[in-house]
């Protein structure tokens, strides 16, 4: 058996993944992204075996050249994983800390098309972060409220700074905050939504991510987009996934051993 790692250096957190022959994981485990993210990457992986790894995310040409780990892309990762969890699906919504990815694979799982929102931080992660703070609750308790909301109201505002001053005077209008955590919701809905009818919409989605934890958004997502949204069970660690599992490929097809085995990693086998 041959053991592959996958790291993705996330803006919030950092996922790493072990799996063998690119199939059963064998280890999952996430850390939130510190400022000395470099640091925090070296302490997950040390003491772990492996013959393989590669980065993603946002930090992997730092982590990449600083560890001389091969570096792959989030589009690729984030693909890769997805149709291993998820066969045959043609569309992938990544929904992340600060960026949000839109992803078209044809019939063989190749990316055609993508888009990516790295620019803001409106609809991701951090945006519910701030919105949740406006509305009064825990970011892990929006999904819960906004479902109980009568979809009476609106957030207009793609910007995140703008939008919580709507949500701070809806609720000073007296807005109950279930309408307004479900106002919230919707324009993350509505702005995913636009990006994945630009790129072009297959049946069934696999919605990916952190945010893809928000029961609200994925069933607002469903509605929406009029298909079937599949959440993977991890749905943070697609991108991981991916990474040990296009670390096995380079194997197979090469028969080299992708960089490398950082400082106080242990490898598995020869090198």
């Amino acid at each position: 058996m041959i053991t592959t790692a996958g790291l993705d250096i996330g803006s919030r957190t950092i996922k790493l993944v072990l799996m063998q022959d690119g199939a059963g994981i064998v280890h999952m485990e996430k850390e939130e992204t510190s400022f000395d993210y470099m640091d925090q990457t070296k302490r997950m992986l040390k003491g772990k075996g492996y013959e393989a790894i590669l980065v993603t995310g946002y930090g992997r040409h730092l982590v990449g050249e600083a560890m001389k780990i091969g570096r792959i892309t989030e589009i690729k990762a984030h693909a890769a994983g997805v149709r291993q969890l998820i066969p045959g699906v043609r569309t992938i919504l990544d929904i992340g800390g600060q960026d949000t990815k839109v992803i078209s694979l044809d019939s063989s799982g190749k990316v055609i098309r993508f888009e990516m929102n790295d620019r803001c931080a409106a609809g991701t992660g951090r945006f519910l972060e701030v919105m949740s703070q406006a509305v009064g609750c825990k970011v892990s308790e929006l999904a819960d409220l906004a479902m109980k909301g009568r979809g009476n109201v609106a957030i207009n505002s793609l910007c995140t700074v703008f939008a919580e001053t709507e949500a701070i005077s809806l609720k000073a209008r007296g807005a109950n905050p279930e309408d307004v955590a479900s106002a919230i919701v919707d324009s993350v809905v509505q702005r995913a939504a636009g990006m994945i009818k630009r790129i072009g919409l297959s049946p069934t989605v696999a919605f990916c991510g952190g945010v893809a934890r928000n029961k609200a958004v994925a069933a607002g997502l469903a509605k929406c987009l009029g298909t079937l949204v599949v959440t993977p069970d991890e749905p943070d660690f697609t991108g991981a996934i991916g990474a040990a599992i296009l670390a096995l490929q380079n194997i197979q097809q090469t028969g080299a051993k992708v960089l490398a085995h950082p400082a106080g990693c242990k490898p598995v086998g020869p090198v």
